[in-house]
């Protein structure tokens, strides 16, 4: 099949449905890191915003890709513990985001604006795990894989920059406990991740 007719097919539609859908955990994630960051300062060296969504677009794409080449076996087997390891990692963070925002002043926003590599690379790890399994559904189809994890890579880093873009803007807007409300969002992904896993 030619590369312009696979973007007639009904698959292509499909994979663009599940990257928007995959680019969720990123998009809110990428709310509450922006919240933490001053309007002025949107841009500023100090933060990383293009760095996380770079990021977070490799690992959404990387993980299905993973997924295709390990086969149905060790994708079941991600599939099934996905829940528990990003409910763990994002729970963590979470947990330590809002215990050391009830003890410091408001407006401390330490943490929330962490935009170190290291907790970047955790934060992409924990809202993409959940997409290992997601490249299952390529094994019929592998003349579509790479397109595919390329719309999935892509999508996450739009959704990411934006979630960033949205969340300098309400954080300009309103005096907000920024870590708490990150640690909040992170722990409500990671039980959404875990939830989503049971009922799958």
């Amino acid at each position: 099949m030619r590369l312009w007719r696979l973007f007639l097919t009904m698959d292509i539609l499909s994979i663009i449905l599940i990257s928007i859908g995959l680019a969720m955990d990123c998009f809110a994630v990428s709310i509450s890191k922006g919240i933490a960051v001053d309007v002025h300062e949107v841009f500023a060296k100090r933060q990383k915003p293009w760095l996380m969504a770079v990021l977070f677009g490799l690992f959404q794409g990387g993980m299905p890709l993973i997924g295709y080449f390990a086969g149905t076996v060790f994708a079941f087997f991600f599939k099934r513990f996905a829940g528990w390891i990003a409910l763990a990692l994002l729970g963590y963070i979470g947990g330590k985001m809002i215990v050391e925002s009830l003890s410091k002043k408001e407006d401390d926003t330490s943490k929330a604006s962490d935009f170190s590599v290291k907790t970047l690379l955790v934060l992409a790890v924990a809202t993409s795990i959940d997409a290992l399994a997601t490249g299952v559904i390529f094994i019929p189809y592998a003349k579509m894989v790479w397109i595919g994890v390329s719309i999935i890579a892509l999508g996450s880093f739009l959704f990411s920059i934006a979630g960033y873009l949205i969340g300098v803007f309400v954080g300009s807007k309103f005096r907000l406990n920024v870590e708490l409300i990150g640690g909040v969002i992170l722990i409500g992904i990671g039980l959404k991740i875990f939830i989503e896993g049971l009922c799958s």
